[in-house]
């Protein structure tokens, strides 16, 4: 008997072979990081671009099994994804910032990414990513491109989370999340 999968549940395949993505990654794997790496994408299209960053993922951190992705800034929004000889879940939310994408892997681990715009500057792209990947890094990804971008200006942007002072003039104990 042959069972029939409704099209909305059929898992999409990119019709390439993955490309290598462009991705620095924290090296420890560390819990306690506020992100673990930086991610450029070369186009908008998840296709084109997510099977290459998910084998990528795979051999870091562990088979990753859904990815969580903002509902814009992608050319199409498909809910299943074929990568090596399995089906990932793509949830794609309003509430996840543009410039992150979340991987959950089958081990527990969770992968947050900063997403880099395809089309921004190599040398921003790189700081930026470069600076993700830092277990010390604080800023969180809605501000590492202002941030690589003013540093490499030389302009001092008062509204980055690095810069919010308390009245008495120490650093805010918050921790910065967007």
């Amino acid at each position: 008997m042959t069972q029939t999968i409704p099209a909305s549940r059929a898992p999409t395949h990119s019709p390439t072979p993955p490309s290598t993505p462009r991705l620095r990654m924290e090296p420890t794997g560390s819990r306690r990081t506020l992100l673990d790496g930086g991610w450029w994408p070369r186009s908008t299209d998840p296709v084109a671009e997510l099977p290459g960053l998910v084998l990528a993922i795979d051999r870091l951190r562990g088979p990753v099994t859904r990815l969580v992705l903002a509902a814009d800034g992608w050319d199409s929004r498909p809910r299943r994804l074929g990568v090596a000889g399995r089906v990932l879940r793509l949830g794609y939310f309003t509430s996840q910032p543009v410039s992150l994408l979340t991987a959950l892997c089958d081990n527990g681990d969770r992968v947050d990414l900063l997403v880099v715009a395809p089309d921004t500057a190599s040398n921003i792209a790189d700081a930026a990513m470069v600076l993700a990947a830092i277990a010390s890094n604080r800023i969180g990804p809605r501000h590492i491109l202002r941030t690589v971008t003013t540093a490499s200006t030389g302009e001092v942007d008062d509204s980055a989370p690095e810069a919010v002072w308390e009245d008495e003039g120490g650093r805010s104990g918050r921790r910065v999340v967007g």
